[in-house]
């Protein structure tokens, strides 16, 4: 093996325990402890202080004197995890870190179904930078700077290090929110293997896991192999595994009833709608139906009322149609967890020559493949779908239309009474076949390189990396809108045989399209409509980085350490797609590419000032700079800097502190991106509108053509939107820039051994961040601010509505917004305790707390501030803890573990509108007007409790003889079956912060290791 002075250079370790807002590892925390109490006294001993590299800088130093706070999980607390998603995990253990893209929440995604991301402090994946042993490495996702921890073999995974806050200056962009270090093995000997399986003690969400990793020295101790490899099998999760998700509901909270009403398949005559109060009504009248049936809706004229159109019942042509009554729950194509299977490899190396110069290499492989089965395409007569032409450059939209009036299929029971513009129509492609969204990633991960030593004690590290990330998504069976139109404007011959009227239509293959009943689409017909749409992303990166580390000079109290570097990084992207021109249903994703360089430099200095002397057992200060000159000609000179110091006064009391700026580089997609399709909810400003009604801004709402019709036909315009919001890039944006601030203290009182305690405030202030306005605030802005309502609102011009007035599309341009703010806490406490034959316990807490998180704006009236803490919308719970107790003796571990997640409130735009509906209805009572009420109702649903979970695992490890073991593990978690409060509107009424409805998981593993 090497020596331990030289493998240091190798090592990414923990900081010491004092500096640190958690001690996840308790193995590690319990020898950091030891270590760091002889590391003040490093200029008396040297030779005993082992200097290592610590996430967050480059500079080796003891693991004491480092000023930003450090979490670590351990691989054991990732065994005991039961999970097989490492990101799940750390969600789940860390409450520092939320969720980014996961199997329980990536069902509507166009892109990113199957990552596994995390998100630090809630500010977004793109300002999290996930790092491999202290590398940056290529993203999985043309969306941001998308590292999916599930490329990752789990064997190789020895610790996960994190740390929250600016740290720009020691990595670059994107380190924003903090930084997400995963350490690989870095001295294990011999092979293991391990198989792991689990299952929802209510069915469904069955997991199964196979690890396999083999570590040696060679070459008499001078070099070292490690490989691993493991293969992670999600099974997925149904609507039809759960009860709670098949339970309809469509909530809306009346402003003039002042009542939480519920949809239903009552339809009052007087108030015009089927919306019940839900005290006048029973659980089981909720209805949440939709008029996508598979044999077809036609001339509907209302979506609640009964006896509002023709219908196939199986195969039965009625005039009774009401949707709530006869629709279906579309909920059932939504699958709560979706499956996927993950295959990852890696190696690393390392040789040390003759010459003391070592050499290493490292090499990941990952395939990745999730299947999302969705429903089959649903469509009414003029869903609008993106068009582009590539001659000109230009956007359009098409639609499939009304069913012409001679349609040779059409019944003349409804030809009778149809228009001569055709007949209107919803229906269920069921012919042509579910929609499969299909993932296929993989990605190829390198980097080589050679270090040593130069003038006897300074180090240099010399590395060359290369990525790459191919993905090709599929989405089978949706269906090409020109050849639908094509196939419904048929005429029937002379001999009685029916055909496309367009020549070239018929000379491309066109069939004719009968959507009257159930099977009424002829194989033929749907072979001709369908198309497996294909988009290709294809993702490089080359990096080149230069290290040099040393002791600049040495004061009283030890030396200054240093490093100098410099930096380059090339990203390349391209975004292609099988069908360029669009038009088809699908979200339209656009060809585009682009790449990016950048040269850095950076040095950091860590400065000893005290050392053993009265009050001041241990200062010392750090400082650190990085210049980033980037290729985008938006982005100038970008400039890091971070200063910290930490203040032992006396042995086992800290105090820390740490200012940083940080920033991030717009991507190529949101430089570069030209409109692409997506859905996000949002409310239209215009529902209730009426002929007569005066709420500011209605008066330009009635100025919309499609919404006066709705009122003259149904005395008032009720938003019934598709939610389509596609993103689009701006080749505008500059860089974000974030000041965050962090101070802490640590305590570790030699009256109470085995006793730590931190306590940590952090502060991050991003200027210029990059993001979109919300759809709600582009509505607001175009009806109702002072910019002119028309042509000249640029607000007004990124929506766009049908003939029924219904807002069919809402375009999110990205743009540098003013501020984004989050402030808060996290508190760690861990306490070990030996009962000498009984054993060891360790108790270990973990709290976070948000105190303020918040998005500046200026709109056409001015700047305005929204405040997210405490909305289960914006995922920012106030309150998240982790608690465990382990005990241990000999070859048994016991853990019991429990994560609490404190009260919130559903949705912040629901609570504000009934917070205004309240004012109103207040001033209504006040001015005794007749349509005041005296009682009106609180917002149901909103307020959600608290939730607590807990979890039980045993591991048992086995001596087979003096080289191998074998360990048997399990445990169950969530113990107690907690499923999360009823969720409005969510996943099958589940929301993926609260577990997405798995509940109760059992799992099973043993591991052999010789």
């Amino acid at each position: 093996m090497l020596s331990s002075k030289k493998r240091s250079l190798l090592a990414i370790s923990i900081a010491a325990t004092l500096s640190s807002p958690g001690f996840a590892n308790e193995d590690i925390s319990r020898t950091q402890i030891e270590d760091s109490k002889d590391s003040v006294a490093t200029t008396q001993e040297p030779e005993k202080t082992e200097r290592i590299v610590v996430t967050g800088s480059r500079i080796k130093r003891d693991s004491f004197s480092v000023a930003t706070p450090i979490a670590t999980l351990s691989k054991d607390a990732l065994s005991d995890a039961g999970l097989g998603s490492l990101s799940e995990i750390l969600v789940d253990q860390m409450p520092q870190i939320g969720e980014g893209q996961s199997n329980t929440n990536s069902q509507s995604s166009v892109q990113n179904t199957g990552l596994s991301t995390i998100d630090l402090r809630e500010l977004g994946t793109n300002r999290t930078l996930t790092l491999v042993d202290g590398r940056r490495v290529v993203s999985n996702s043309y969306s941001g700077n998308y590292v999916s921890l599930s490329t990752i073999p789990k064997g190789m995974v020895e610790r996960v290090e994190i740390i929250t806050g600016g740290a720009s200056a020691a990595y670059g962009s994107d380190a924003i929110s903090g930084v997400v270090n995963i350490i690989t093995q870095q001295d294990k000997e011999g092979a293991s293997f391990n198989v792991r399986t689990g299952e929802s003690t209510d069915g469904g969400g069955r997991e199964l896991t196979f690890d396999a990793d083999y570590g040696t020295s060679y070459a008499n101790g001078r070099g070292y192999l490690f490989m691993s490899a493991s293969y992670d099998e999600q099974f997925g999760m149904e609507y039809w595994d759960r009860d709670r998700a098949q339970q309809q509901d469509y909530w809306d909270y009346d402003e003039k009833r002042m009542c939480n009403t519920m949809l239903t398949a009552i339809y009052d005559e007087q108030n015009k709608t089927a919306f019940q109060c839900m005290r006048d009504i029973d659980q089981s009248d909720w209805r949440s139906l939709s008029d996508s049936i598979p044999g077809g809706v036609f001339d509907e004229s209302s979506s609640f009322r009964p006896d509002a159109g023709f219908w196939y019942d199986g195969t039965t042509l009625r005039s009774d149609w009401q949707e709530e009554q006869h629709g279906i729950h579309f909920n059932q194509f939504t699958m709560l967890k979706v499956p996927d299977k993950q295959l990852s490899a890696a190696l690393k190396t390392e040789f040390e020559f003759d010459s003391g110069t070592q050499a290493y290499f490292q090499l990941h492989l990952s395939q990745n493949d999730s299947h999302n089965f969705k429903s089959p395409e649903s469509e009414d007569e003029c869903d609008p779908i993106v068009t582009y032409s590539p001659q000109n450059d230009e956007f359009g939209s098409d639609c499939m239309g009304r069913i012409p009036y001679d349609n040779p299929y059409m019944p003349e029971e409804i030809r009778a009474q149809a228009s001569e513009r055709g007949v209107k129509w919803d229906r269920l492609f069921q012919e042509v076949g579910n929609v499969i969204n299909d993932n296929d990633r993989t990605t190829i991960r390198s980097w080589a390189g050679v270090r040593g030593y130069a003038w006897d004690d300074w180090e240099w590290d010399v590395s060359l990396g290369y990525g790459k990330f191919k993905q090709t998504q599929t989405r089978a069976n949706e269906i090409v809108v020109a050849h639908a139109k094509y196939a419904l404007d048929a005429e029937r011959l002379a001999d009685g045989t029916i055909r496309c009227k367009n020549e070239a239509a018929r000379a491309a293959g066109c069939v004719p399209l009968n959507l009257f009943g159930e099977g009424s689409i002829t194989p033929e017909a749907a072979d001709y409509l369908r198309v497996n749409a294909e988009i290709y992303t294809d993702i490089k990166q080359t990096t080149f980085a230069a290290v040099l580390t040393g002791d600049l000079y040495t004061l009283p109290a030890g030396p200054i350490a240093s490093a100098f570097g410099f930096e380059y990084r090339k990203d390349e992207q391209s975004v292609a797609t099988n069908v360029p021109q669009g038009g088809i249903t699908f979200n339209y994703v656009p060809h585009f590419s682009g790449d990016v360089s950048v040269y850095e430099a950076f040095a950091e200095v860590s400065v000893p000032l005290l050392n053993n002397a009265p009050f001041a057992k241990h200062l010392s200060a750090e400082f650190s700079a990085r210049l980033a000159d980037y290729s985008w000609s938006t982005t100038g000179l970008i400039q890091s800097y971070k200063a910290g110091f930490i203040y032992e006064p006396v042995e086992g009391y800290s105090i820390r502190a740490n200012w940083a700026r940080a920033m991030r580089a717009p991507t190529i997609t949101e430089l570069m991106s030209p409109p692409r399709g997506d859905y996000n909810t949002f409310r239209d400003f215009c529902d209730g509108v009426t002929a007569t009604s005066t709420n500011p801004g209605h008066d330009n709402c009635r100025q919309e053509a499609g919404i006066q019709a709705a009122i003259a036909t149904e005395g008032v315009f009720e938003d019934e939107n598709n939610s389509y919001s596609p993103n689009a890039g701006n080749n505008e944006l500059h860089e974000e820039t974030a000041d965050t601030y962090t101070v802490g203290v640590s305590l570790a009182p030699a009256f109470i051994p085995g006793l730590r305690i931190a306590i940590d405030y952090y502060d991050i202030q991003i200027e210029d961040a990059i993001t979109a306005l919300s759809n709600d605030d582009i509505i607001t802005f175009c009806y109702n601010s002072a910019i002119a309502y028309g042509a000249s609102n640029e607000f007004c011009n990124d929506i766009r509505r049908d003939e029924e007035g219904q807002i069919v599309e809402v375009k999110q341009r990205l743009i540098n917004t003013d501020e984004v703010r989050t402030k808060g806490y996290d508190i760690a406490m861990q306490y070990d305790y030996s009962m000498g034959d009984y054993g060891d316990l360790t108790f270990k807490l973990d709290w976070g707390h948000v105190i303020e998180y918040s998005v500046k704006s200026t709109g056409p009236d001015g700047q305005f501030e929204d405040f997210e803490e405490g909305f289960l919308d914006r995922d920012i719970f106030e309150d998240k803890g982790s608690a465990s107790l382990t005990w241990r003796k000999n070859d048994w571990r016991v853990r019991w573990s429990t994560k609490y997640k404190g009260s919130i409130k559903r949705d912040k735009e629901d609570y504000e509108n009934w917070l205004s509906a309240m004012d109103k209805n207040q001033t209504r009572c006040a001015e005794q007007e007749a349509t005041c009420i005296a009682e009106p109702e609180a917002l149901w649903g909103n307020d959600l409790p608290s939730v607590t979970t807990h979890d039980l695992s045993l591991s048992y490890t086995l001596p087979m003889n003096d080289d191998s073991s074998l360990r048997l593990y399990g445990g169950i978690r969530n113990l107690f079956n907690e499923q999360g409060p009823f969720i409005i509107g969510g996943r099958g009424n589940f929301n993926s912060a609260y577990g997405g409805g798995l509940g109760r998981f059992a799992f099973l593993g043993a591991q052999y290791t010789f």
